[in-house]
């Protein structure tokens, strides 16, 4: 522990650490472009682009992992420092911050065909308008959409609710475990979280198959069905990326990394995760309640 304490101590007297060349920024690049480009072959029809997917997301998971085994090598082995340490968090609350805009848009396009878009089509005047008797009732297929069941707010998406509130809680029981050097209550509270996290994906599956089976409720159940599962489906996926970080996290602290004073890969992963869980509380007002 002194060791690890002096190399820590040793470069927060640098002024900052330069990492060496790296292959890795450009095969991030290459993979993400197979990956649109598979996807838009995908969508035109063309016979490969299910394998250029794969084969982008094959590059992408290569590099991740050992860009970030590289990253998590240097940070035990005290290469970072304070200035490390700062740039980091600075790093993360950019990317939260760009995550708030990227669901603010969302939320925004359905405030705009609530209150907006549907009631205006439904007062239009019947003299010009093309869908006589539309009403501006909410839940809305939109003039020609197919029917469906709305889905409700008190099975499924509120028991969702129930596991990502007691997840945030086992995240931050956790951290005060982290905080007081209780490995044990650190380690149980990563495993209960990861734990919640991954049921709270297992009933959003359910709820999926029960909304296209029994419900009518799909994608092209028009404006109501391309918001709720827009919506719904961006949030599960961020839901599964921080399960992913929490199950790294949770590894390393099997292995003794992190201490009370040093644990901002720890932090980083609990800002994300709570931000999940606030988007989460606003799609079950928003999306399934009102």
């Amino acid at each position: 522990m002194t060791t690890h304490a002096n190399t820590h101590a040793a470069a927060d007297a640098r002024h900052y650490f330069v990492p060496q060349p790296s292959l890795y920024p450009f095969m991030l690049s290459g993979g993400m472009f197979l990956l649109a480009l598979g996807f838009i072959l995908q969508m035109n029809a063309f016979a490969p682009g299910p394998w250029i997917m794969l084969a982008g997301t094959g590059v992408i998971i290569f590099v991740m992992v050992n860009w970030f085994s590289k990253v998590i090598g240097e940070n035990q082995s005290g290469e970072y420092g304070q200035w490390e340490d700062k740039s980091f968090r600075y790093g993360m609350v950019w990317f939260i911050a760009s995550e708030v805009a990227f669901f603010a848009a969302f939320f925004g396009t359905l405030f705009y065909v609530r209150v907006l878009s549907v009631p205006a089509l439904a007062t239009m005047d019947p003299a010009f308008t093309l869908w006589q008797g539309f009403t501006s009732a909410w839940p809305s297929a939109g003039p020609k959409g197919a029917n469906f069941t709305p889905m409700g707010a008190w099975g499924v998406p509120a028991l969702n609710t129930a596991l990502l509130l007691t997840s945030g809680a086992t995240l931050t029981w956790a951290h005060w475990g982290m905080m007081k050097n209780k490995r044990s209550q650190l380690n149980l509270g990563l495993l209960l979280t990861i734990l919640l996290g991954v049921s709270f994906m297992g009933f959003q599956i359910y709820e999926y198959h029960h909304a296209y089976t029994e419900l009518g409720l799909t994608m092209g159940a028009g404006v109501y069905g391309a918001t709720f599962f827009m919506l719904t489906g961006f949030h599960g996926f961020h839901v599964t990326l921080g399960a992913i970080m929490l199950m790294v996290i949770y590894g390393r602290c099997l292995k003794g990394h992190f201490t009370a004073e040093r644990h901002f890969a720890f932090e980083g992963v609990a800002w994300y995760w709570h931000f999940v869980d606030v988007v989460w509380l606003g799609l079950f007002v928003f999306v399934y309640w009102v």
